[in-house]
This record gives structure tokens, C-alpha cells and sequence, in this order.
């Protein structure tokens, strides 16, 4: 099996049009359809069928492309090791952070990691736990920092430290004004990340629990700065970090929703997968959060 048939392979599967993937690859199609023929006489299946005037893959096709991409991903690994291996250098660092965390924990964690290995390189991305881990499943991140979720087999995780998240409203909002109870929530609206956030899965599973609808999400958003102002401006309700919200509270003029049912208790940890390398730079910056990521958290 040549390498280059499965690239080719790859890209007919995405796209599911022989044209379209020769346009993309800059190949003709009559080469495209004999790399396909090689890997299926290879096979002694077929890979694909005919759907009208596109191409769809049979079930040997799928499996085939799961197993493709697990091999380009550790031929991609593979480069990246020997490339640190060879140059004797940390190397650098591709780390993904939930959103909810970020200005919390980098700053005071980048500080410590920089003293640590002034040579190490940082890619940042920030963003809700769900993207981050299938960026990181996929190859494109080397560790994400996000609270625990479901097992996943291709992820590792470690403990850092415990965190809560809590409801919260503007100051005057009038569920304020008496007694409170959980189906109370229901007669509002709320801004919330997606649906494939752990946050928003754990807090739409409180109301079904009670036998109670769903929060009603006016707004869907995963920018995590906007919500405190957001939430001071308006009567929407929203679930944030108690750190997010000890840090806006006086600013953005917000106030927790005293509910012990509402009040989440969530394990941060660090994810890396399974079976993935991870650079010299990489594994310096795990063995560092999972000695002090804790008070690095506290730092912030």
C-alpha cells in the first residue's frame, strides 16, 4: 500500500467527488481513479459506490479512512519526534484552554513554564472543552486544559484541581425579590454556550432531573468574556466559573442565584491522548500542572 494513494484516498473520502478531489489535489482524475484501484485490488474490495454523480464510501471505505487518519496523524507525530530528537531542543508547545479558565491559570502558568525553559514556543488556543478536544483527538493540540467530561479511550487525563460554576443574574434581577426555588429558573431566559459544552450538558441535565423543561437559551455563544456584561445589562441568566464571577461581580453588577442544585462541582484536569507524542517542551509543561497547577489557578 503506497502512502500516497491513501492521501488521495483521504481527500476523495471528504469530499465524495472524484473531480473536486482532483482539482484539490491537482491531479487528473484518471490517475485519481487508478490510485483508488490500487488500494482496492490491494484490499480485494471495493472503496467506494456511486451515488448519483457523486461517490460515497462502503463500510470497508469507513473503516479504512478511521484508519487512515489515525496513520497520518502518527507519521505526522513520527516527523515531529525525530525533528526534536535530531535538533536537541525543547521544542514547542500547542495547548489548548477552556475558556471559562484561561485568564485564571495561563498568565501565572506561562510565567512558571517560561523560568522553567526560557526557549520553549507557546501555541494558545482558547475555546470551549468540546472543540478543544477534538482538536486535541485530532492531532492539532498536544494537551487541553478543560474540566472533566465523559471517558473518552483516546484521552488521558490528570487531575489538576477542583473548580465551581454557579447561576448567575444582574443584581436586580427579580428573582431576587423572595423565596427562590429551582423551577423559578424556568420563567427566564439564559445565554449559554453550546450544547456539546460539559457546563451546558450538566446544567440542562439539573432541570431534567427535576422533571423540568430545559432552560430556554436565548442566546448561544462561546465567548466567554462577553457574558458577565452581558448578563448585567439584561435579564438572561447564565452559568459562569465562580471565579469569572468574583472577578465581574462589582464591575458588571452580578450576583449568584443561591441554589444548591445549581451550584457545580467539577474536576479540572489535563488531557492528552492515549496513544500521541508529546515533545520534551510538552511533557515539561504536564510534570509543571501537575505539580503546581493548583496554585497557579489560585494565582490568577
Amino acid at each position: 500500500m503506497d502512502l500516497r494513494d491513501l492521501t488521495y484516498f483521504e481527500t476523495i473520502a471528504e469530499l465524495g467527488h472524484l473531480g473536486r478531489a482532483a482539482q484539490k489535489l491537482n491531479r487528473s482524475q484518471p490517475a485519481l481513479s487508478k490510485s483508488i484501484q490500487r488500494l482496492e485490488e490491494s484490499f480485494g474490495t471495493r472503496l467506494f459506490e456511486r451515488e448519483g454523480r457523486r461517490i460515497k464510501l462502503t463500510a470497508v471505505g469507513e473503516l479504512l479512512q478511521q484508519r487512515a487518519r489515525q496513520l497520518q496523524q502518527n507519521i505526522a507525530e513520527t516527523h515531529r519526534e525525530v525533528r526534536d530528537f535530531a535538533s536537541g531542543v525543547l521544542g514547542n508547545i500547542r495547548l489548548g484552554c477552556a475558556a471559562s479558565m484561561a485568564e485564571h491559570l495561563l498568565p501565572q502558568m506561562t510565567a512558571a513554564l517560561l523560568e522553567h525553559a526560557p526557549d520553549i514556543t507557546l501555541n494558545l488556543a482558547i475555546g470551549q472543552d468540546d472543540m478543544l478536544r477534538e482538536s486535541l483527538r485530532s492531532g492539532r493540540l498536544d494537551m487541553v486544559i478543560c474540566p472533566l467530561s465523559e471517558g473518552d479511550p483516546q484521552l488521558l487525563h490528570h487531575a489538576l484541581f477542583e473548580d465551581e460554576a454557579v447561576v448567575v443574574a444582574s443584581r436586580d434581577h427579580p428573582l431576587f425579590d423572595g423565596p427562590m426555588r429551582l423551577r423559578d429558573l424556568c420563567d427566564y431566559r439564559w445565554v449559554l454556550p453550546g450544547t456539546g459544552v460539559s457546563s451546558r450538558r450538566w446544567i440542562d441535565n439539573v432541570f431534567q432531573s427535576h422533571q423540568l423543561p430545559l432552560p430556554s437559551v436565548q442566546i448561544e455563544t462561546n465567548t466567554i468574556s462577553l457574558l458577565p456584561r452581558l448578563i448585567g445589562k439584561t435579564g438572561l441568566l447564565s452559568f459562569l466559573a465562580r471565579e469569572t464571577l468574583d472577578d465581574f461581580k462589582g464591575i458588571a453588577h452580578l450576583r449568584e442565584v443561591p441554589l444548591e442544585q445549581t451550584r457545580m462541582h467539577r474536576s479540572i484536569v489535563v488531557l492528552v491522548r492515549s496513544e500521541g507524542y508529546l515533545s520534551p517542551a510538552a511533557q515539561a509543561l504536564l510534570d509543571l500542572l501537575k505539580r503546581e497547577g493548583r496554585s497557579f489557578f489560585s494565582a490568577g
